[in-house]
């Protein structure tokens, strides 16, 4: 038996909303979640009341208000269930254990040992099972580079070379789970939205910078996920017309210039020297006139990318995440110099907020698509 979870409309019943309004912002108060869903007290308790007596949501300690009684705010339970997040690139297997706010319990890195998809439904397999076993999860969700199709094929994945594979079907016959399959970037997005910095911003942009360079919006409360979401439409963004040409024949754009394989190369022509990225850093310090000059073209083009997107999105937040962002750290004075050069100067400065919790948040990613998309089950007491 498989069980593949599409995305679906965000909208839903007033007992989904209410979960997913305590499941975000919990605790929070009665008074606050009325407010919120246009519930009158009588209905909200109602609705709660199936959660409270299913152990899915607590109450808290009373709080006082300074008038009435102390009320007591409710809370989601979070270790109520567990999650399991994969994220697939090219060479490895990213997988965390999560619980149901997508707050990591347990991670590990594997090797992917081919790229067929016999060989990675194998490996993924492999690390749920070394994360506790099927049986530990409410459900899993895997994340990859590529587009998704409606009917959770994956479309196009050029990391591992794929066109048109069903990989969600045999992983869920495989595993007897609940399996979500999402771009990874909008998956990450879907995280920082819900459970990350992003959380009661109703608009907001990301900016992944990694192997590849992503983008992800949010705007009224929802994560923008087009079909055109898998094509990468943000790795090409011109950015300096002398910089290094990308592998598509871009000069200058955001992967020829953000990009962590495009970066190491050009470190090497610089330098005559292998590096890895934190070797550039130092080397940059040291004054190296190459590694100076590379990193500072690369801060350069970050903040150009970065205004541009909250130029382009009207966003006043930009959240930059993947394992690219010490570039950020290393080259802050830069990067801020060349977001303040592109920002109009009478627009209200950017809010970029930097999450650097490197290759594990892709992984969590994936968890949080599961965790959003199986929410429906959870209210309604079907999961299972």
């Amino acid at each position: 038996m498989t069980d593949t979870i599409v995305a679906e409309d965000a909208s839903g019943s007033s007992s989904e909303l209410l979960a997913r309004e305590v499941l975000i912002h919990g605790p929070v108060s009665r008074a606050e979640l009325g407010r919120r869903l246009g519930l009158s007290p009588a209905s909200l308790t109602r609705l709660a009341r199936p959660f409270l007596d299913g152990g899915l949501v607590v109450e808290g300690p009373e709080q006082s208000t300074g008038v009435g009684r102390p009320a007591r705010p409710l809370d989601i339970r979070a270790d109520a269930l567990s999650f399991a997040g994969v994220k697939i690139t090219g060479t490895e297997v990213l997988a965390v254990r999560t619980d149901l706010r997508a707050r990591t319990e347990r991670e590990l890195v594997r090797p992917l040992p081919g790229t067929e998809p016999a060989d990675v439904i194998a490996a993924i397999v492999s690390v749920v099972d070394e994360l506790g076993g099927p049986s530990a999860f409410a459900g899993l969700g895997v994340t990859l580079g590529g587009s998704i199709a409606a009917d959770g094929r994956v479309s196009r994945a050029p990391f591992l070379g794929w066109r048109d594979v069903d990989l969600a079907a045999p992983l869920s016959a495989a595993l007897g789970l609940p399996v979500a399959l999402e771009n990874d970037v909008v998956a990450l997005t879907g995280a920082e939205h819900w459970f990350g910095r992003g959380r009661g911003i109703p608009h907001f942009a990301v900016l992944t910078v990694g192997a590849g360079v992503g983008y992800g919006l949010v705007v009224h409360d929802r994560v923008v996920a087009p079909p055109e979401a898998g094509l990468g439409l943000g790795g090409h963004y011109p950015l300096d017309p002398t910089g290094p040409v990308c592998e598509a024949g871009h000069r200058g754009c955001s992967t020829a210039m953000l990009s962590l394989p495009s970066l190491l190369r050009q470190l090497f022509v610089a330098t005559g020297r292998e590096l890895t990225l934190a070797e550039g850093f130092a080397a940059a310090r040291a004054g190296d006139p190459g590694a100076e000059r590379i990193l500072a073209d690369s801060g350069n083009a970050l903040g150009t990318m970065i205004a541009a997107i909250g130029n382009l999105s009207m966003s006043g937040t930009v959240i930059l995440a993947g394992e690219g962002v010490a570039l950020y750290s290393e080259q802050a004075a830069v990067v801020d110099g060349a977001i303040a050069a592109t920002r109009d100067p009478d627009a209200p400065p950017l809010a970029l907020l930097v999450d650097d919790g490197g290759l594990v948040e892709w992984a969590r990613g994936a968890a949080a698509v599961a965790i959003q998309r199986l929410l429906p089950r959870i209210a309604l007491g079907t999961l299972g």
